[in-house]
C-alpha cells in the first residue's frame, strides 16, 4: 500500500517481521531488496485503515516471503498480559521506532516490528510483483552492511 499520509511531518504506520532461521550452524536473518527502495531490509510494509499490525504483518509475510504462518513460530515473552477483557490482544512486537522515510525528514513512519523463528524454507513462492532477491545473513554480515 501506498503512504496514506502525504503531508509534511506526517507519520504512516508500518509493521515488519525479524524472520531467523534456526536450522543452521548459526541463526540467521531473513532481509530481501526493497523493491521500491532498492535496500535490504526486514519484510513488512504498510498498515492499511482497516488493519491491525498484527493483520498487516500476517499478510505481508505470506506476500513477501512465500512463508505460511504455520511454518512460524512468534517470539513472545515469557511473561505478558495473556487477556484483557473487553479487547482482543495480539502478539507483542519485539520493537517500536519512528523513523523518516525521506532524507528530507518530510515523512515518517511509526514501524511494529515482530519477531519470528522457523527451521524452514518457504513453502510457497512470493506473490506477483514482490522483491524475490533474498538474503540470509548471520550477526557477522550484519555487522558487515
Amino acid at each position: 500500500m501506498a503512504h496514506i499520509h502525504t503531508n509534511p511531518g506526517e507519520h504512516d504506520q508500518t509493521a515488519s517481521a525479524f524472520i531467523v532461521r534456526t536450522d543452521t550452524e548459526t541463526p540467521k536473518l531473513l532481509l530481501h531488496v526493497h523493491k521500491k527502495l532498492g535496500v535490504l531490509l526486514q519484510v513488512g510494509g504498510h498498515i492499511e485503515v482497516t488493519e491491525t499490525p498484527w493483520d498487516a504483518i500476517r499478510h505481508e509475510i505470506i506476500e513477501e516471503t512465500g512463508y505460511d504462518l504455520d511454518q512460524l513460530k512468534i517470539l513472545q515473552p515469557p511473561v505478558r498480559i495473556k487477556s484483557l477483557e473487553g479487547a482482543v490482544l495480539h502478539p507483542q512486537p519485539v520493537v517500536q521506532n519512528t523513523h523518516n522515510f525521506d532524507p528530507e525528514g518530510q515523512h515518517k513512519h511509526t514501524d511494529i516490528s515482530y519477531a519470528f523463528a522457523t527451521d524452514s524454507s518457504p513453502i510457497n513462492q512470493p506473490a506477483s510483483g514482490e522483491s524475490t532477491i533474498f538474503r540470509w545473513v548471520d550477526l557477522d554480515d550484519l555487522r558487515t552492511l
